[in-house]
């Protein structure tokens, strides 16, 4: 059993699509190793796979939202640009949560938080955001928490 962190694993894939030469890949993956690189330079510490996940959750909010705004102003190219980056960020990020396991991971955080209402949201946001990270979009959480405390 290998200790290969997230971050090798991307650099590795680097690696294979510099040799085959798929440019396209390559400047995604490119992206996502700048970004990584950043957050290392500005707190100078080596991050973790955690830390890791949330770069990537964090660009896969930007894409979507960048790709909803390309849909709007009818940029097909574009459209099409952010989905593949979305699909190669997505092979990063662990399998996602089914609607009905997100439920019951939402239903654990409001009893172990003692949650009662709408006021206490963030509360649960906050205790629930670790045990989610990268595995869910963080709008579908918003939404059923503020459908269960309701």
């Amino acid at each position: 059993m290998t200790n290969t962190t997230l971050k090798d694993l991307i650099q590795e894939h680097m690696k294979q699509a510099m040799k085959a030469k798929d440019q396209k890949l390559l400047g995604v993956i490119r992206l996502i190793l700048a970004a990584i690189k950043q957050v290392e330079v500005d707190t100078r510490t080596q991050l973790d796979n955690t830390a890791v996940l949330v770069i990537l959750d964090k660009m896969l909010k930007q894409r979507r939202d960048s790709k909803e705004q390309f849909e709007k102003a009818n940029r097909i190219d574009l459209v099409e640009q952010e989905a593949f980056e979305i699909q190669v960020i997505e092979s990063y990020l662990p399998a996602q949560l089914s609607v009905d396991e997100l439920q019951k991971i939402i239903r654990e955080t409001i009893t172990e938080t003692a949650a009662v209402d709408a006021k206490d949201m963030g509360k649960v946001m906050n205790a629930i955001k670790p045990k989610v990270q990268g595995r869910v979009d963080m709008r579908q959480v918003s939404e059923l928490i503020k459908t269960a405390l309701n």
